[in-house]
């Protein structure tokens, strides 16, 4: 009987495996690749350092956005393939590209419009070193924004027909690229931020165009082709955006909370910024296998929603949140055993090497035990077609605990850098109760999205 169970199910153990370790390959690519550019920056000075994560906050925003599109699409693509609707699934695809081409081109002119704002006043008072640097960055790196779009889109076209393994192979060799850039240009030619900024915008130039030009070949299932000229379909693009401007406006509050938290990190200096910085990027590896399973999850749970098969959707939530409350203990220990290395490489001062050892040791600690109630449960909630619940309250969260605890800790109970994150802690906490609620209730389950 259990034999003929899982027969039944829509995704195998090895379709699991070859969905999910792609994923985490490319994750991995990613981060390490930022890491490798912030240690290559670490050679010009904390200041150089500063100026890359601050304008790096707000590429983390801007492409935040385009993933949450990039998911709206996905899972309406995903539904109709559940619903083997391939007519609809590949209209879906197209519609997504084409509206994230032309959004991104928008935001990158606002980007530059409102450059002297954004590093003048956004990120509070810093220094005119760590200013000067932010500005060479921002300059190069905004470029990349409408190939970012394109990129994301292609790469949640092709993890929805579940192949995963494109994107990785492209982010392989566009961060062998990036990384052989950043050392001659760094390292070479000593050109310092500016030598981190052009590789960067080169790799990403390069995936999008690779993905892109695969998506349009014949053979792709989701075939992407003359969405330049092809007209709005405006019911398939408020599918979309049903799922994506949710999600998207979620992310966008996500990052401006950081980056509201970052002005408080300002106040307490080069070393505080410096600290926060790398202990942000190091802590990407300890929840670099969430992050990267749930992108596959999205695939899986609008795959069954569009069946209309929910048991299997809490079937897999399940074996997928073992998998990664596994894949955290994991990463957490390999990471923790690398950092003395990792700090070595940094160079930085006392001060800011204790603060981030502390962070690190803290997020793994809190991400093992919070993390999948916190942020896998949204993926099931908007592969469903419930974006808006878990919108407005992780806006609120944003708002009420992330954004006004950090003043509290970090100014309050003189706390220092290190209360912006015991606050985002808390808002963990709060999250993750509010969203196993609303997953037991099952509301969530009488969403309509195609």
């Amino acid at each position: 009987m259990e034999a003929t169970l899982v027969k039944k199910r829509f995704f195998s153990n090895h379709d699991l495996f070859t969905l999910f370790l792609p994923l985490i390959i490319e994750q991995g690519l990613e981060y390490t690749v930022g890491m490798a550019a912030s240690m290559m920056v670490a050679q010009v000075g904390e200041s150089a350092v500063s100026g890359v994560s601050l304008v790096d906050f707000i590429m983390a925003l801007i492409i935040s956005i385009f993933a949450a599109l990039a998911t709206g699409g996905a899972v309406i693509a995903g539904q109709y393939l559940g619903r083997k609707d391939k007519v609809n699934a590949t209209k879906a695809a197209n519609q997504l590209v084409k509206c994230s081409l032309l959004l991104s081109v928008a935001i990158t002119a606002l980007l530059y419009v409102f450059k002297p704002l954004i590093l003048n006043h956004l990120f509070g008072d810093i220094t005119k070193e760590v200013s000067d640097a932010a500005n060479h960055y921002f300059i190069i790196v905004a470029i990349s924004v409408p190939f970012l779009a394109l990129y994301n889109s292609g790469a949640a076209i092709f993890r929805t027909i579940g192949n995963s393994k494109l994107p990785m192979k492209i982010m392989l060799v566009m961060n062998i690229i990036n990384v052989a850039g950043n050392a001659l240009l760094v390292s070479g030619f000593h050109m310092g931020v500016t030598g981190v900024a052009i590789p960067t915008l080169v790799s990403r130039v390069g995936a999008a165009l690779i993905i892109l030009f695969m998506a349009h070949k014949s053979d792709c299932e989701l075939r992407i082709t003359k969405f330049l000229t092809e007209k709005f379909d405006k019911n398939m693009i408020k599918r979309i955006l049903n799922i994506g401007a949710p999600f998207g406006f979620e992310n966008g509050m996500f990052y401006l909370g950081r980056l509201i938290v970052l002005s408080i990190v300002s106040m307490f200096g080069t070393a505080s910024i410096a600290a926060n910085s790398v202990a942000g990027t190091i802590v990407m590896f300890e929840v670099l296998p969430g992050m990267a399973m749930n992108l596959g999850l999205s695939v899986i749970i609008s795959r069954c929603v569009g069946a209309g098969d929910f048991e299997q959707a809490k079937y897999y939530k399940k074996k997928v949140r073992t998998i990664i409350h596994l894949g955290f203990i994991i990463s957490s220990v390999i990471v923790l055993l690398l950092m003395p290395v990792i700090m070595q490489v940094y160079n930085l001062s006392p001060d800011a090497t204790s603060m981030t050892w502390k962070i690190v040791i803290a997020h793994a600690i809190m991400m093992i035990l919070i993390w999948p109630s916190g942020y896998m449960l949204p993926i099931i909630f908007r592969g469903a077609g419930d974006a808006k619940f878990p919108m407005v309250v992780s806006t609120l969260s944003m708002i009420f605990c992330r954004i006004a605890l950090s003043y509290v800790f970090a100014i309050g109970f003189h706390m220092g850098m290190l209360g912006t994150w015991v606050a985002m802690f808390v808002d963990w906490i709060i999250k993750s109760v509010i969203f196993e609620f609303h997953y037991k209730n099952d509301k969530w389950t009488k969403f309509k999205a195609i």
